[in-house]
């Protein structure tokens, strides 16, 4: 190979790196502008959830997921299943931590499969509802309360959630705790949610 040749290669390796990693910072708009347009998905709001029936004659398995992109941060669920009714409400908690010496901003996504279930997935409190700013070495539990849509199709009995955080631009400081979901029943509702129990099986 010339030498005219490993400079085209270099140039165009060079570009499609920086071409991927704007696509990285180009996801999360992109992702936030197709819910506004559609209206299917707001993933930035809790959401408002009536009084509804727990179904005790139905069980739904939900799995965790939890990805990162250009991001280097630890970050898991605390269980990776858990068996719940529709219309139970339930809490699950991440474990995030900034393994770097610098301060850092990150966004999370959630995705569904099937993503029919997104639709009847309904998420009163999450971390993905804002960015999140850590300080360099920080660790921090972050919570998801979330139930089932009764109205679920019978043939779904599985979930999964899969959460992807990329790395943002700074903002400003973040709680300590995730923003709270926002009921139009009971807020106290959800002080009295037990964390949920791994799923043995």
């Amino acid at each position: 190979m010339t030498l005219f040749e490993n400079r085209l290669t270099r140039k165009k390796l060079i570009v499609f790196t920086l071409a991927m990693f704007a696509f990285g910072f180009a996801l999360v708009p992109i992702y936030e502008k197709i819910c506004e347009v559609t209206g299917v998905r707001d993933f930035m709001r809790p959401e408002q959830v009536k009084n509804t029936q727990v179904d005790k004659t139905r069980t739904i398995k939900v799995e965790f997921d939890a990805n990162t992109r250009h991001l280097p941060w630890d970050f898991k669920p605390e269980v990776t299943s858990v068996n719940v009714h529709p219309g139970e409400l339930t809490t699950v908690v991440y474990e995030v931590s900034n393994k770097t010496a610098r301060d850092m901003t990150g966004q999370a996504i959630p995705s569904y499969g099937p993503s029919l279930a997104a639709a009847h997935f309904k998420k009163l409190e999450c971390f993905c509802f804002a960015k999140q700013d850590f300080h360099a070495g920080e660790k921090r539990l972050m919570p998801v309360v979330f139930l089932i849509d009764p109205n679920l199709p019978k043939d779904v009995n599985t979930i999964t959630l899969s959460y992807t955080f990329f790395e943002m631009p700074g903002g400003k400081p973040a709680p300590n705790t995730a923003p709270p979901g926002k009921l139009d029943t009971q807020s106290a509702a959800l002080n009295a949610v037990p964390s949920a129990t791994p799923n043995l099986n």
